[in-house]
């Protein structure tokens, strides 16, 4: 689908935006739905629905074929987290070719080395230096077709245990590369960092938070400070596992899923979510056509179907 708004326009407007994570495209609907501005195609979901570690183990082609499959079932735009670029600077312009081409409206990498590691997760968070991140920057604002596709630079400074002025420093060098919006990302339970990061930020870009340790932090706090796009990256998917769980220990505690009915869907909003209507339409739509066709031919040819002949044939 082609989205109502685009992401570059999200991002400058006067209002926060928000964005949801989802990891396929029933979720990237409930994302919509909910009334979301943005999907990100979560790498930490995407990679966790397949029982990988979100550690650069799926392949770009993996990710790219979920993030083009929300795409073609929502009308808002899909952010793509793209890790570290799946590799060097080659690897990073297939990537922009391929996610453009797929209709996803931008894709946001990151400035660690690859293979990357969750950014939550104990162990090797080292950076590359800014002059390479920098250069893949570059080649993916040189590489996209259309201005309107956002290349986002996530700064991993705070997460690698470096302060502000690495933080800034790696901001000024990314947006002279020619990056569309800065994510600087934290992992304290509190939004000082990024506060101290906006508020000391002298540049131009939007700027993009994830407020998945410091969730106390309100929309209006995160928007006063001066971020430009919320990311609620993995709320959705934790949601669900905590959701289900109860469901499936109910069941087998229960001795039957009567109990839980009230908590579920009802089918036919699966089916909602499935287009299950259109393919009926479809269906009754096309088989009309064609037996309309078979009609023309065989009265055209003054003879009676002979099924038996057509099972043969």
């Amino acid at each position: 689908m082609s989205p109502v708004k685009s992401l570059r326009t999200l991002l400058h407007n006067a209002d926060l935006a928000k964005a949801a994570g989802a990891h396929n495209p029933l979720t990237a609907q409930l994302v919509e739905q909910a009334g979301f501005d943005v999907v990100w195609a979560s790498g930490l979901e995407i990679a966790a629905s397949l029982g990988v570690p979100d550690a650069n183990i799926l392949s770009m082609n993996e990710c790219l074929a979920v993030a083009r499959a929300m795409v073609e079932k929502v009308s808002v735009p899909v952010l793509a987290d793209c890790d570290s670029g799946f590799g060097g600077i080659g690897n990073v312009v297939h990537m922009v070719r391929s996610y453009e081409a797929a209709g996803v409206q931008g894709v946001c990498i990151e400035d660690k080395t690859f293979p990357k590691l969750n950014s939550f997760v104990a162990g090797n968070q080292a950076l590359v230096p800014i002059e390479d991140f920098a250069g893949k920057i570059a080649a993916a604002v040189a590489t996209r077709v259309s201005e309107e596709f956002v290349i986002v630079a996530r700064i991993e400074a705070f997460i690698s245990g470096y302060g502000l002025d690495e933080a800034l420093r790696r901001a000024e060098a990314y947006e002279l590369a020619g990056a569309d919006a800065l994510l600087i990302h934290s992992k304290l339970k509190t939004p000082d960092e990024i506060y101290s990061f906006c508020s000391a930020y002298a540049g131009d870009l939007p700027i993009v938070v994830v407020p998945t340790t410091y969730n106390s932090v309100t929309m209006e706090e995160l928007r006063a400070a001066g971020a430009s796009l919320a990311i609620y990256a993995n709320q959705g998917l934790r949601g669900a596992i905590t959701s289900i769980r109860q469901i499936f220990d109910s069941i087998l505690a229960e001795g039957t899923a009567a109990p839980v009915e009230g908590q579920l869907a009802p089918l036919g909003e699966v089916f909602q979510y499935q287009d299950v209507a259109a393919l009926l339409s479809a269906e009754d739509r096309f088989e009309s056509i064609g037996q309309g066709v078979a009609k023309q031919i065989l009265n055209s040819a003054g003879d009676e179907p002979r099924n038996a002949d057509v099972v043969e044939r």
